[in-house]
């Protein structure tokens, strides 16, 4: 069997990929990430990952108030190596440009959110939340399934240590009062 050959976008310049690159590469698959200035390409995503996605999003979209807008699977540039793409954020409406607008800024994020898949685990465990904390974004929840159940953990930052405190591990209800007032219930995936 031949080897096909890599296409030239997959060929990093000598000093790695830069934010900027995600813009410009042609033929990019969708969703492409930029951590520590290798690009990380995605896998395809287990239902779960996309009904809580899609939970997530419209509940938070029916609780945020008007200042602020909900997003999914858009990037944050963090630096010029770096630019993740959380699965869902809340951002500030004044950091909204337009319909051609590919990332936000991160001081324009009140909330990221990462939803677990067998493939990220480790980036979003661990390398991810050191990304956001580092750029000064207030609060980061992950997303898990325990037995097919959601489990989300919820982290608030902590900015003389720039790193997140666990404020709470939530089950079938996720009643918050920060960032905003928040009040979802989880076993919803279930009817999705």
């Amino acid at each position: 069997m031949c080897a096909q050959p890599v296409p030239e976008w997959m060929i990093p310049p000598s000093d790695g990929f830069h934010a900027e690159d995600l813009d410009r590469l042609p033929d990019l698959p969708p969703h492409t990430e930029l951590i520590d200035g290798s690009l990380v390409l995605v896998s395809p995503q287990k239902s779960f990952h996309t009904l809580m996605m899609d939970l997530l999003v419209a509940a938070l979209r029916a609780c945020a108030p008007d200042h602020l807008r909900v997003r999914r699977e858009m990037t944050t540039t963090l630096g010029p190596r770096q630019r993740p793409e959380p699965d869902v954020m809340v951002v500030h409406a004044s950091a909204v440009t337009g319909g051609e607008q590919t990332s936000f800024p991160p001081e324009s994020l009140e909330l990221v959110v990462e939803v677990v898949s067998p493939e990220s685990r480790v980036r979003d465990r661990e390398r991810k939340p050191q990304l956001y904390a580092q750029a000064g974004i207030r609060h980061f929840w992950r997303v898990e399934a325990d037995e097919e159940r959601p489990v989300v953990y919820v982290y608030e930052l902590d900015p003389s240590a720039s790193s997140y405190a666990l404020t709470g591990i939530h089950h079938d209800r996720l009643k918050l009062g920060r960032p905003f007032p928040i009040d979802i219930d989880l076993t919803e995936v279930d009817r999705l």
